[in-house]
């Protein structure tokens, strides 16, 4: 026994020796170098490129993003002008900087687009259009379109209620340097444009932050035009098209503690504008004046009780008013418009497995109008929507699934109102990667419908309160790419979509004996491919190249009546064919940009005859800027050359765009 103990002794005795001697010879290599040449070899740093692939590439239904560098890199300046580089977008540009701007995906029409402020939809029960014009990019930091089926099953349930999203979200304060953040910018251009802004950010303390942001801007607008009116040329100059608009909103940033949060939002715009009309029988006069006042404000809640399960829940009270003023040689008309809204939402979320998450949203809203109209209706609504979402994922496969339950009830002051509406809302979307290289395939379906705007409602004689919401049908199949290792390309993407489309119960306004009235008489069948491809490519230290293209085929055509002369025309207002391409050099002195917008042939009236067509356009644009730091502090110069070919090209019909335009930006941040 005695002599089991003391061998066991010797050998952990020794054991100790052999390997405190190992790390002695080590230490004393490690100072004297190998023991064959006794130099000193120091190991190469070996660098590790890695690449986060981007939620667009993995997403399950088409889904475009756009940060601020990328807004910087292309010079947009407005929501409307970085939206028109996301495929199958159609912006609706009523000319100028005054114009109201609209959005539209794949031809469904502007109503099917939601537009989304930091997590809260806008709206607009009157018309169902939300102009982006009154939005600036001089506080957001990423824009992102959603089409169909969103992964993202943590939202409001009126987010799963369109057939596209549109995402703006501001900028959150940053304080890893300083307390404090300030931005000030400057726009200025052709045509008295004139436009300041400044952003401040301040923590108060460990549990309060605040931001600010006050924009203005103002423009004449009355820029020189040539358009073709029928066979004879018109040169003349835009008149009525100027715009003084404010715009502010303050956050107030609340930490309750490492799981909840608070955000509280207040605020307002206000403009007065020109509505330059279209250009029609050689008549370019136009006095038609539209003021606009919004207000709102809007509480965001988010609690996370654990990894597992968390809520959020938002309110919101919006008001709206609108003068429209017409001094015309019949007369003079004055209308005002008056709208309110208040919404409630609350989401709650859970992952009871990982990879499996579930959740459950449910939304209020109450929306009223009033308007200085003849026999007005004063109408009202009551809308509630309930959607239960799934979503699956794994390294190769993941899916999303939801039911969107929603009931809508109104109530008029006279005449008669519509009736209540219930429908069920399914959508599905799934993504599968076969390979361990970044190759996915995605397939998704939505059913989605319109509800009739108070206008097509209720608006004069026009209105039709027996309209039947318009019924979509959304499929997509589609295939992602990316590559972060090809040689001299340091980042490559490519997406391609095909997609079906179908849309009946469409609302059109149809003549009757003396005037017209809105119906739901139209069926529109949409086949269509959005391509999307960006690259990066490095040609040096400080060298380096951005391309970025896209391509939208439509075929969107009238299918209401084979024995029609309207049976398989194209829908007004869209191409067959669209694109915008972009190519950024940055270097260490001058990065440049060049834009291209192109859009084929379109058609004004339903009817594809030459009188009713308008002309294809391309759209050229260059963009120089530099960024100049000292300390903490940066200044970034931007000047833009706009519409390089000076043609007057119409987005819409008789509404001629700007020609070559200038416009130069200042960015001090600090």
């Amino acid at each position: 026994m005695i002599k089991s103990n003391l061998s066991r002794y010797i050998r952990v005795r020794f054991l100790v020796c052999f390997l405190v001697a190992c790390t002695c010879l080590n230490l004393h290599a490690q100072e004297l170098g190998d023991t064959i040449t006794g130099k000193v070899h120091a190991i190469p740093e070996v660098g590790v490129k890695w690449r986060r692939v981007s939620p667009a590439l993995t997403s399950t239904a088409p889904l475009q993003q756009m940060k601020k560098a990328e807004m910087e890199r292309l010079g947009v300046l407005d929501v409307a002008d970085a939206v028109r580089h996301f495929s199958g977008v159609s912006v609706k540009d009523y000319g100028g900087i005054g114009g109201l701007k609209t959005v539209s995906v794949r031809s469904l029409g502007a109503q099917h687009t939601a537009v989304s402020y930091d997590g809260v939809t806008v709206s607009n029960c009157q018309s169902g259009q939300v102009d982006v014009s009154r939005f600036s990019l001089d506080n957001v930091s990423e824009l992102t379109l959603s089409i169909g089926q969103s992964d993202n099953i943590y939202q409001t349930a009126r987010m799963f209620a369109s057939a596209g999203v549109l995402s703006i979200e501001t900028a959150k304060p940053d304080f890893n340097e300083r307390p404090f953040r300030l931005i000030a910018n400057m726009n200025a251009g052709s045509y008295g444009l004139a436009n300041p802004s400044l952003f401040y950010a301040q923590k108060l303390n460990r549990i309060f932050s605040l931001t600010g942001y006050a924009n203005y801007l103002r423009a004449d607008g009355n820029y020189p035009f040539k358009l073709k009116n029928d066979t004879k040329w018109i040169d003349a100059k835009r008149n009525n098209s100027d715009i003084e608009a404010y715009r502010a909103e303050v956050n107030l940033f609340v930490t309750l503690n490492g799981k909840q949060d608070l955000k509280v939002k207040a605020y307002l715009f206000n403009s007065e504008r020109g509505l330059p009309g279209g250009v029609i029988y050689d008549n370019a006069y136009a006095a038609e004046r539209l003021y606009d006042r919004n207000y709102f404000g809007q509480v965001k809640y988010e609690n996370r009780f654990s990894e597992k399960w968390k809520l959020q829940a938002s309110g919101k009270f919006n008001y709206t008013w609108n003068r429209d003023y017409n001094k015309e040689s019949s007369g003079i008309t004055d209308d005002r418009f008056r709208q309110t809204e208040t919404y409630l939402s609350a989401t709650l979320w859970a992952e009871p497995v990982k990879g499996l998450s579930f959740s459950l949203a449910q939304d209020f809203a109450y929306n009223y109008l009033s308007t200085t109209l003849e026999n007005n209706q004063s109408p009202e609504r009551y809308t509630y929507l309930a959607v239960a979402a799934a979503r699956y994922d794994n390294n190769h496969f993941s899916a999303t699934a939801s039911l969107l339950n929603t009931f809508i009830t109104e109530n008029v002051r006279t005449g008669d109102a519509a009736d209540d509406r219930k429908h069920l809302s399914p959508a599905v979307s799934l993504s599968w990667k076969p390979f361990d290289f970044r190759l996915r395939f995605r397939a998704s379906y939505k059913d989605i419908f319109r509800v009739p705007t108070f206008n097509d409602l209720y608006y004069l004689r026009i209105g039709n309160y027996k309209l039947k919401p318009e019924t979509t049908r959304q499929v997509n199949l589609g295939t992602t790419w990316s590559s972060a290792s090809l040689g001299l390309i340091d980042y490559l993407s490519l997406s391609v979509d095909a997609y079906y489309n179908k849309v009946e119960d469409k609302i059109v306004a149809m003549p009757t004996m003396f005037i017209w009235k809105m119906a739901n008489l139209g069926k529109v069948e949409t086949i269509g491919t959005d391509v999307n491809l960006a690259a990066e490519v490095e040609l040096g230290k400080h060298y380096k190249v951005y391309l970025m293209g896209t391509y939208n085929y439509v075929q969107a055509e009238d299918i209401t009546d084979r024995n029609s002369k309207l049976w398989r025309n194209q829908i007004i207002y869209t191409p067959k064919h669209s694109g915008s391409g972009s190519l950024t050099l940055e270097n260490p002195y001058v990065n440049i940009t060049y834009n291209l917008l192109y859009a084929s042939e379109r058609y004004s009236i339903a009817q594809n005859i030459p009188a009713n067509r308008i002309k294809p356009y391309t759209d050229h644009g260059i963009s120089l800027s530099r960024t100049f730091k000292w300390k903490k502090q940066s200044l970034r110069v931007q000047v833009d050359a706009l519409n390089l070919s000076d043609k007057n090209y119409e987005i819409v019909r008789y509404y001629p765009m700007p020609g070559r335009n200038y416009k130069i930006t200042i960015n001090y941040y600090l």
